[in-house]
């Protein structure tokens, strides 16, 4: 890995290589944009891939849940793991079946974990977690006790070696099917919040933050 980017004999791309970016900039971007990751392990000879909500915290991703999890113990443990993030951005209609695509931006990343151990850089793992997922909220909250964070497994993945693929534009269609009278272009995705909908046991007065306003 040179000192500006993350390539490596495995995370260079090699289908359609054009697409691939090593660089920390592009990759901490499609990380940090991101809101779920799926991390891929392998434990007692067993492959699984997880769903988790995440952070990046400088270089590393970090992981949390409940103690018990086979996912998190097996990486403290030092279990080899493939960490993905993908953001939809297109639809892409093309003329032919063939030639349909998405227009995206996914980030790959391989690495080794470790647990957090110190209570306050657990704490400033969750509190980054939930700045990360809804920015405003850790200073509106409890934050968590002592208990909590006995019982809660913190996993930092170092990331050493990673890729970026990425994907923009129109169709591309055969040549020959430019003058085929069907519609083709792009089909925008975005993914966006609605009205917040309170808790049923909410007490009375209570009126909604501004970080959720905004």
């Amino acid at each position: 890995m040179a000192d500006d980017n993350y390539q490596t004999p495995r995370t260079t791309v090699r289908r359609l290589p054009q697409r691939g970016f090593y660089d920390r900039a592009t990759i901490h971007q499609i990380l940090d944009e991101g809101l779920i990751c799926h991390v891929g392990f392998v434990s007692e000879g067993q492959a699984a891939v997880i769903p988790m909500a995440y952070v990046r915290v400088g270089e590393c991703i970090c992981l949390h849940g409940s103690k018990a999890s086979r996912l998190l113990r097996a990486l403290a443990a030092g279990a080899e793991a493939c960490i993905t993030v993908t953001l939809l951005d297109k639809l892409v209609l093309a003329r032919s079946a063939f030639h349909h695509s998405m227009n995206y931006r996914a980030a790959v990343v391989f690495g080794t974990g470790a647990a957090v151990e110190d209570p306050a850089e657990k704490s400033e793992v969750l509190r980054a977690l939930s700045e990360h997922l809804v920015p405003g909220r850790w200073q509106e909250i409890r934050a968590p006790s002592e208990l909590e964070l006995m019982q809660t497994l913190v996993v930092a993945i170092a990331i050493r070696e990673a890729s970026a693929k990425i994907r923009t534009g129109p169709p591309k269609d055969e040549e020959e099917d430019y003058s085929l009278p069907i519609w083709a272009g792009v089909l925008p995705l975005l993914l966006t919040t609605t009205a917040p909908v309170p808790d049923p046991r909410l007490q009375p007065g209570i009126a909604l933050p501004q970080h959720l306003t905004r």
